[in-house]
């Protein structure tokens, strides 16, 4: 592992700090950028993975995490995303826990102070990466490319598309993640020692690594991917193989006994234990998961859904350039690229073939430089960019299994570190052709700054729900998903008729969004204009027959039209696709109080409790009309037994005294 390749540092006009002095400033930026994101309030997805997840709660048996997917469902379930994280679910039960409840800036803190950690990391990555590995006389492993280093982890530390990752707080996945990602790296590279006869490896630290690498594919799934690329680290920067020459070997069939020596120190050993480590995490992920795919719909992912291989395989190449393109230039930042954000490339006649062509153009020229150089040092660095930036990659690009989206910024996260590797080289020899270098560092000077600046703005925005998704409406205009989640927050608000607006554009950019649809239906119906909500709801269930909430709603406008069987037997059809339905059996008993069927409303009331025993409205329509048919002991009854599972409910406190006050009570009223 002797250092023979020239120095990347010599050519870079850049500051040279001490160590400890430059972690220190990458972990104060880093803090900067995404400070002001603590006392962000949970958005977006942070509902259903957090607040909705009973996963948190000290009551669901801490086993049960192993047995379900990132958002609380079975894994077994047909339901089931197959997101398999239990680590990072365990640490958000742990954050509820400390705090006593669902409060959302222990969540922020945690996720701002693993970025940190990361970006302090990358340092010693980046170093390892951009410098070789080399140790001095006493074993300690030299840094020998210090400012390239910090160059590259202040580029991670900054980029403005991991803002999605630190301030949205399901992002810890990939911080989690990540950070036992590149624990895993560095246990791989602690694995080598030098000698006087040379070098020698560690079987326990390689041994650590896989480890380490499995704790990082139970935080998320790209985790897994650190083995392959210690592999390709150790065959690159541990045995200095030439690929090109290895491949030709191979292909004019010489002999493989005398080119052993590229096999020599262990590797091919390494690569053994690598590969078993890997397969047999996969076999016990399997084993619990089970084999079913993932559920997810068109909306989700339309190209992966399209008949036509050429145009899964020509959008699939459009989504990578667009992801590129967020490394290159995080300017337009969105919380959802789905449902319209951008339509498919169905002809070669589609202006955005180019964004492909200038893809694969910069891809199959990087890796001719990284195959074909004969600078030793230029092979190395831009194998591992590209294997950084690519491998990482492969989980979320549909080649290997449908995914639930079409881009998702919080994915390039781990790929980032190939992009720091490439800009950084890119700036080491764009300085070394450049007569005045010091203009060319202020320009990433200046590239830095702005990153900053756009971090801590972008990271304002998702404080909350409202400026997130009223931000992304100026990047993706086309997105129903974006109106649909604009329209709920102003009517969780309590702005309607703003709410409306938004919800007939998102089923007017998507005429089969049920849940548009039924939302507006809803509004629709407390405003009275029962007709179009009727029309509304009707179409919702036709396009998806299981959709319990449309079927109930539907039920309450027709019964508000006084059309009672069919609300009848629109609520029973809600029932039958969620049996577990507490609202809806407290609207068929409204139903059956309305027609004077007082057993079948008592029972259908009864079952809303038995469902949801803190129904306060179930609990006093029981009440009221045991009241007025006269059964006031039974009335009694069920208003005491309501008073011990809601003991501060002023209504239900209000029906028992009336009923007290019949049975001249007067004392316990």
């Amino acid at each position: 592992m002797a250092q023979t390749e020239p120095n990347l540092d010599h050519d870079i006009s850049w500051f040279l700090l001490p160590s400890y002095w430059a972690k220190m400033v990458v972990a104060l930026i880093s803090f900067l950028c995404f400070a002001n994101s603590y006392d962000g309030d949970f958005v977006f997805d942070d509902s259903e993975a957090i607040i909705n997840n009973k996963d948190l709660r000290a009551e669901t048996p801490l086993g049960d995490l192993w047995y379900h997917d990132f958002w609380g469902s079975k894994l077994s379930s047909n339901t089931s995303h197959k997101s398999y994280r239990p680590l990072t679910v365990l640490t958000f039960r742990i954050n509820y826990l400390l705090a006593g409840g669902f409060y959302p800036v222990g969540f922020h803190v945690i996720n701002i102070i693993l970025h940190c950690t990361i970006s302090v990391l990358m340092i010693d990555v980046f170093s390892i990466l951009l410098g070789g590995l080399q140790f001095s006389n006493k074993g300690r492993r030299l840094n020998l490319a210090p400012k390239s280093s910090l160059l590259a982890a202040l580029l991670f530390a900054v980029h403005p598309v991991h803002t999605e990752c630190v301030a949205g707080i399901v992002g810890r996945a990939d911080l989690l993640c990540a950070l036992f990602f590149l624990l895993s790296f560095l246990g791989y590279c602690k694995a080598f020692r030098e000698n006087k006869e040379g070098h020698t490896f560690s079987i326990l630290w390689v041994l650590v690594s896989v480890i380490l690498g499995a704790i990082a594919m139970l935080c998320k799934e790209q985790g897994i991917t650190i083995l392959g690329l210690n592999a390709v680290f150790d065959a690159l920067v541990i045995n200095k193989i030439n690929l090109l020459e290895l491949i030709q070997k191979l292909l004019h069939k010489d002999k493989l006994l005398e080119n052993a020596g590229q096999l020599r120190k262990g590797l091919l050993f390494r690569i053994t234990l690598l590969m078993s480590g890997g397969a047999s995490i996969l076999y016990i992920r399997w084993r619990i998961m089970g084999t079913g795919p993932p559920a997810f719909t068109e909306v989700d992912n339309p190209a992966s859904f399209a008949d036509s291989l050429f145009v899964r395989a020509i959008n699939y190449n459009y989504y990578y350039s667009l992801n590129a393109w967020l490394l290159l230039c995080p300017w337009w930042l969105c919380f959802d690229w789905s449902m319209g954000c951008i339509p498919l490339i169905k002809s070669v006649s589609d202006w955005r073939i180019i964004a492909l062509a200038a893809l694969w153009f910069c891809l199959i020229g990087l890796i001719c430089q990284a195959l074909c150089s004969e600078d030793s040092h230029k092979r190395r660095i831009l194998t591992l960019g590209l294997g950084f930036l690519i491998i990482p990659f492969l989980p979320a690009s549909n080649l290997f299994f449908r995914v639930g989206f079409v881009i998702a910024e919080r994915v390039i996260y781990l790929p980032s570190i190939g992009y720091c590797i490439l800009f950084t080289y890119g700036f080491s020899l764009l300085s070394k052709q450049a007569k005045k270098k010091k203009i060319l560092a202020v320009a990433v000077l200046g590239i830095l700054l702005i990153n900053v600046m756009r971090c801590t703005f972008r990271s304002s925005q998702w404080r909350s729900e409202e400026q997130l998704f009223r931000s992304a409406l100026s990047v993706c205009p086309l997105n129903a998903k974006v109106h649909y989640n604009v329209g709920k927050n102003l009517a969780d608000k309590g702005n309607q008729s703003a709410a409306i607006k938004y919800y007939r554009e998102a089923v007017r950019l998507n005429p089969k969004y049920v849940h548009a649809m039924n939302n507006l239906g809803n509004i629709l119906k407390e405003r009275n204009e029962l007709h179009e909500a009727e029309e509304l709801l009707s179409l919702a269930v036709q396009i998806q027959p299981d959709f319990a909430a449309a079927w109930m709603n539907l039920g309450i406008v027709q019964n508000s039209l006084r059309r009672f069987e069919e609300a009848e037997q629109s609520y029973w059809t809600a029932i039958k696709h969620r049996k577990k339905y507490p609202d809806c059996y407290y609207n068929l008993g409204r139903l059956y109080a309305d027609l004077n069927r007082h057993i079948d409303a008592l029972n259908a009331w009864r079952n809303a409790t038995v469902l949801k025993p803190e129904h306060s409205l179930a609990w006093n329509n029981m009440i009221i009309l045991l009241d007025n048919t006269g059964n006031l002991a039974q009335a009694e009854a069920v208003g005491r037994e309501a008073l011990e599972l809601i003991p501060n409910d002023h209504s239900l406190m209000f029906s028992l005294a009336n009923v007290l006050g019949k049975s001249q009570k007067y004392k316990n009223r």
